[in-house]
Order: C-alpha cells, then sequence, then structure tokens
C-alpha cells in the first residue's frame, strides 16, 4: 500500500494540490488563501445541539431540576469554547475581506463576547419557541398539542434556527448565519435570510416553498402558509452596475396579518395590521390595515367548459 507522504511527493498529485490551493482573483475570493475558514460540519453540530437545550426536556441525560441544570452546565461549558474558535475564524474572514487592522487577541476576545451573548440569549430564545408553538396550535387544527408542534412542525423548526442565525447576524459574524439559514432551508423548504426581523407568535403552515428575505419586517401574531414570498420587487445597481447591497427592498408586515398560501408581496410595501391577503395573489403595493386583498373572480367567457374555439 502507497502511503500517503508518498502520493503527496507524486507530481501529479503536486500538481493538483497546487491547482486547488489557487485563489481565483477578486475582493472576495482573494481570503481565501489567507487562512482556514469555519468548518461547516462543525458549526451546525454546534447549532443543533444549542437547538436541543431549548427544550432540554427531550434529552437523554436530563434527569430532575438539580441533575438538570448540572446537565445544561455541562453541555454549555463544553459547547462554548467549541463555538468561540468558529465564531473567531467567521470574523478572521471578515478582517480580511474588509481589510480591518485587528489582531488575533482581539478577535480571540471578541469571538467570546459573542458567544456569551448567544448564550444568554437562549432563554429569550426558548420563550419564542413557546410562543411560536402555541400560535401553531392556535392556528392548525389538526395540531393536538402545541408540544406537538414544538417537537415535529418544520415551520416552527425554521423559525426557531432563524432566530438563533439572527443573534449572530445582528452581531455582526459573517458566513455563519446563512450557513445556519440555508442548512433550516434545505431541511424544511422554509428560507428565511437571517437579516429578517421577525416578531412573536409566528406561524408559518405547512410552509414549503415560504421565501422571507433579508430586509423583511414581520410584526407579531402573523401567519404565513406554503409558497409565500415576501420578496424584493427590483434591486438597485451604482454607476458600475454592481448590486448595491443592504438596502431595504422587503415587505413590512404588520401584527396580525394572515397570507395564504402561493401569496407573491414585493418590494418595500407596507401590509397593514388586521389585513389577509388572499392565496396566489401577486401584490406590490401596500395595503391599509384591516384590508382584505383576493384574486379577482374569472372572467365569464361565455364557452361551456371543455368547448374551445
Amino acid at each position: 500500500m502507497t502511503s500517503s507522504s508518498s502520493s503527496i511527493a507524486d507530481p501529479a498529485t503536486n500538481a493538483v494540490a497546487e491547482a486547488l490551493l489557487r485563489v481565483a482573483p477578486g475582493r472576495g475570493f482573494s481570503a481565501l488563501g489567507a487562512g482556514p475558514l469555519p468548518d461547516r460540519e462543525a458549526v451546525l453540530e454546534i447549532v443543533e445541539r444549542l437547538h436541543a437545550l431549548l427544550v432540554p426536556e427531550t434529552l437523554a441525560g436530563l434527569g430532575e431540576t438539580a441533575t438538570g441544570r448540572a446537565f445544561i452546565g455541562r453541555e454549555l461549558a463544553d459547547i462554548e469554547p467549541l463555538l468561540a474558535a468558529q465564531v473567531r475564524l467567521a470574523l478572521h474572514f471578515r478582517d480580511r475581506i474588509e481589510a480591518r487592522e485587528t489582531t488575533e487577541a482581539q478577535r480571540l476576545a471578541a469571538s467570546y463576547v459573542i458567544t456569551r451573548t448567544v448564550v444568554e440569549s437562549l432563554p429569550a430564545m426558548r420563550q419564542h419557541l413557546f410562543e411560536d408553538a402555541r400560535a401553531a396550535f392556535r392556528g392548525d387544527p389538526s395540531c393536538r398539542d402545541p408540544v406537538e408542534a414544538m417537537y415535529a412542525f418544520p415551520g416552527v423548526f425554521a423559525i426557531t434556527r432563524h432566530r438563533l442565525a439572527h443573534v449572530l447576524q445582528t452581531l455582526g459574524v459573517p458566513l455563519l448565519p446563512r450557513l445556519i439559514s440555508e442548512h433550516a432551508h434545505q431541511l424544511t423548504g422554509i428560507d428565511i435570510h437571517p437579516g429578517a426581523k421577525i416578531g412573536r407568535e409566528f406561524f408559518i403552515d405547512h410552509g414549503t416553498g415560504v421565501v422571507i428575505g433579508e430586509t423583511a419586517v414581520i410584526g407579531d401574531r402573523v401567519r404565513l402558509y406554503q409558497g409565500v414570498t415576501l420578496g424584493a420587487k427590483s434591486f438597485k445597481v451604482d454607476e458600475s452596475g454592481k448590486l448595491v447591497k443592504g438596502q431595504p427592498r422587503h415587505p413590512i408586515v404588520e401584527d396580525d396579518v394572515t397570507i395564504y398560501a402561493s401569496a407573491t408581496v414585493l418590494g418595500r410595501v407596507r401590509i397593514g395590521r388586521g389585513s389577509i391577503i388572499g392565496g396566489n395573489v401577486w401584490l406590490t403595493h401596500g395595503v391599509p390595515a384591516d384590508s382584505r386583498v383576493y384574486q379577482a373572480e374569472p372572467v365569464e367567457t361565455g364557452f361551456e367548459a371543455g368547448g374551445g374555439i
């Protein structure tokens, strides 16, 4: 058997290695050759453990209250340095991209501050999870109990992952928030950008095909059904034709709004409190509070069904 060291010495293998390490020119890609990126699998494993701690009652090893506290304490003590290490790598990538003059010591300190902030946000996330599960129970007649929604519903799973990603996004961590949101998208079919701001008691029923854009703002007690898009109507470009990033371009959905299946709302428009947007509606303008927007009734043609011309 050929050893790995002799394989690496092979000229053909060395040529492949050189090609794989070659960095494409450009602002973004040039940072690739300057250091490692966060480990995707390690990040997702950490997220899985943090998500599980929001409902520790489902974890093996959690017994009575005192034992539970000790178990959670051990988990957090194990998770914090792992998460801080990945955050530090993400901050290093950001600093390379933005040419920031920061030291490794500064990044290390910042990574622990960010990680501690994430850990301290977990009780609030647990409360949000309970509220979102209760919203699912209220809104879905097939749901037997809010615990069922919390335990199994894809909409509740996706919004919980979003809330974790949003904390990291708000703290200025690159890469990791989008990784978390896209992994949840892969698992559930629900695509929520980590920058979207979402209120309490949020319910996505069924969920497949829901898209919520980066600058969307969603109030409390909002309900979306499958296939709903809260998207951008157009994208601004600068003088050189490049996209202008970060501009508000997605809808604002106020409290107590319901948007039914396959409706599309585009642009920085405001959907007023208590409104109902019917299925398959295409909406590019705002509506006042308590509006009812439905598809137009089909026009009578005078032909019998199946007739033809």
